[in-house]
C-alpha cells in the first residue's frame, strides 16, 4: 500500500468517528452543591470510591458535617460476604459466591427522605483450588473491586436523578 493510500485510508477513518458521536464516559453530573457521607466504616473502600467520582462530578463537592451538606447519603449496610457454594465429599471448597451489598439512603439534613431505604446487592460465584489458593485470592480480590465500582456507578447514577 503506498504512503498517499494509507494517509487517504486514515483520514477516511478519523472522519467516520469523529462523526459518530463517540464520546467518552464521564461522571453524571448531580443538581446538589454538597454532600456528606455518613454511616461508612472506617477507611471503608466503597467510600472512597464514591467520593473520588463525586469529586469528579465537578458540580459537587463532599463536606464533612451534615450541617454544611445540602444532602446527605447515609450508608445502612455496607457488607462483603463470602459463603461456599461446592464442596467435595471430601469437605474440600470448589465453588464460592462473593456477595458485596449496600443498603443506602438519601436524605437532606432536615430529615426529608430523596431516596428511600435502597439495597444495592451484586454476587458473584467463582471456582475455588486449594492448589491456586494465591491466585484464587488475587481473583477474589479483583472480583470485590469490579463489584464495588458497579455498585458506584449504580449509586451515581442514582443521585443525578435526585432534584433538591
Amino acid at each position: 500500500m503506498t504512503g498517499t493510500r494509507r494517509s487517504l485510508l486514515l483520514a477516511t477513518a478519523a472522519l467516520g468517528l469523529a462523526g459518530c458521536g463517540f464520546e467518552l464516559r464521564r461522571a453524571p453530573e448531580l443538581r446538589f452543591q454538597t454532600l456528606a457521607l455518613t454511616g461508612f466504616g472506617p477507611r471503608s473502600p466503597l467510600a472512597d470510591e464514591l467520593r473520588m467520582n463525586i469529586d469528579a462530578s465537578r458540580t459537587t463537592r463532599i463536606v464533612e458535617t451534615t450541617g454544611q451538606a445540602q444532602v446527605v447519603l447515609e450508608a445502612l449496610a455496607d457488607a462483603r460476604e463470602k459463603s461456599v457454594v461446592a464442596s467435595t465429599a471430601a469437605g474440600q471448597v470448589r465453588e464460592l459466591q462473593l456477595r458485596a451489598r449496600l443498603k443506602f439512603r438519601l436524605r437532606t439534613p432536615a430529615g426529608r427522605e430523596l431516596i428511600p431505604d435502597t439495597e444495592i446487592l451484586l454476587t458473584r460465584d467463582f471456582s475455588y483450588s486449594e492448589t491456586a489458593a494465591l491466585a484464587k485470592e488475587q481473583e477474589e480480590a479483583f472480583l470485590y473491586r469490579a463489584m464495588q465500582s458497579d455498585i458506584v456507578a449504580q449509586v451515581m447514577r442514582r443521585l443525578a436523578s435526585v432534584s433538591v
